[in-house]
């Protein structure tokens, strides 16, 4: 069984998928492990640390030459996939919806593509969940990318020259990134309030010691949507927190956005109107931005100022902090690979349940029911 290991062909992309931590326990399983040179440069990993773990590293002809498995953070383009075995599985965050063409070329190629993004939110697959190890980084780094660019104090302080008021910090979203950026504001100082269309996280922002800030005249989700996403909400409940948020937004220092829902747009949260009421020198962290943004006016890649406020639209924030990132990202591989490995086979064999949630392709067609429907 080989495993290859891929060097990141995306622009930015600095993670890499396998580290000498997980090398040296799928060596550890029986398995063979090819890394390509220069794959963990940028996440200061060096091509010698994956050889003192027992992979081979080389070229990436040699690295793909009769691979099992072919490990990525993002989708390799699989045109560049040539020596693998027919039928290897591709691992990876394959963005099925974004990269559709891409998944339909997996399947042309003979490839049993696995999605990770897929990977269902249940107990036994936590630890298997790049989504949501991924997101926490993103919602500290989101903290400390507000803070750079706010270019005053978090805490209040008070010194002999006068008191500075602590900054106030609202975030929108209290998924795994939102409850992080709460969690990283509060060590701050910061004064946090939080909101969420999802009733149920009204408990999780006070745990963290936050203000709530909720429609109370109109019902909204009282649990977790699909796979622990919200959903799209009535227009009844649309209209009440734009009203709610308008009034809180124009108090606020920094803002900051995680709205997403898988396969679909995210969804609009902030209006220019509603910026153009907050005080200048304010900032605004918009982490959906890959996905039409949940800030009007948000450019991905780019940092833009309207009425005097700054939308800070980073790409791919985990790979701002590459290091952690890809430990995190490498843990979640090897805990979904190795959990369903076969001693006697010597390679994983899925279940149904996580493999048909995760499988984009086999057999040279797309078989998940997600990109049939």
């Amino acid at each position: 069984m080989k495993i290859a290991v891929l060097k990141e062909a995306a622009a930015g992309e600095r993670r890499v998928s396998a580290t000498p931590e997980t090398v040296k326990k799928f060596v550890g399983l029986g398995a063979q492990v090819s890394v390509e040179a220069g794959a963990g440069t940028d996440a200061t990993i060096a091509d010698q640390a994956y050889a003192d773990a027992g992979a081979s590293v080389g070229a990436r002809a040699a690295v793909l030459k009769d691979a099992d498995i072919v490990l990525g953070v993002q989708g390799p383009d699989p045109a560049n996939l040539a020596g693998a075995k027919a039928g290897a599985w591709v691992v990876a965050g394959l963005n099925p919806f974004g990269e559709r063409a891409r998944v339909d070329a997996y399947a042309s190629a003979g490839f049993e593509a696995l999605a990770m993004e897929f990977m269902p939110r249940i107990t036994r697959a936590q630890s298997m969940d790049i989504l949501s190890s991924q997101s926490n980084l993103s919602g500290y780094k989101a903290v400390l990318d507000a803070a750079a660019e706010y270019g005053r104090a978090f805490p209040m302080m008070m010194t002999a020259a006068g008191t500075v008021s602590a900054a106030k910090v609202f975030v929108m979203g209290v998924g795994v990134a939102g409850l992080q950026a709460i969690a990283t504001a509060r060590r701050l100082g910061a004064q946090v309030s939080a909101t969420d269309v999802r009733a149920a996280t009204k408990e999780q922002i006070l745990s963290l010691g936050a203000k709530p800030i909720f429609v109370e005249a109109v019902k909204g989700i009282e649990g977790e949507g699909t796979g622990g996403y919200a959903t799209e909400m009535s227009d009844e409940y649309k209209a009440a927190q734009a009203e709610l948020v308008s009034s809180h937004i124009a108090k606020q220092d920094i803002v900051i956005t995680t709205a997403l829902i898988p396969g679909r747009p995210a969804p609009r949260l902030i209006s220019d109107a509603q910026i153009s009421t907050m005080k200048p020198g304010s900032v605004i962290v918009d982490l959906a931005v890959e996905a039409g943004g949940n800030v009007e006016g948000a450019v991905a890649g780019e940092i833009v100022v309207k009425h005097g406020v700054k939308i800070v639209g980073h790409k791919n924030v985990p790979s701002r902090l590459a290091a952690d990132s890809s430990a995190l990202f490498a843990r979640n591989l090897f805990n979904f690979l190795s959990a369903f490995w076969d001693k006697e086979q010597g390679k994983p064999v899925l279940d149904e349940e996580i493999g048909n949630a995760i499988r984009l392709t086999q057999g040279g067609k797309v078989v998940n029911e997600r990109l049939l429907g």
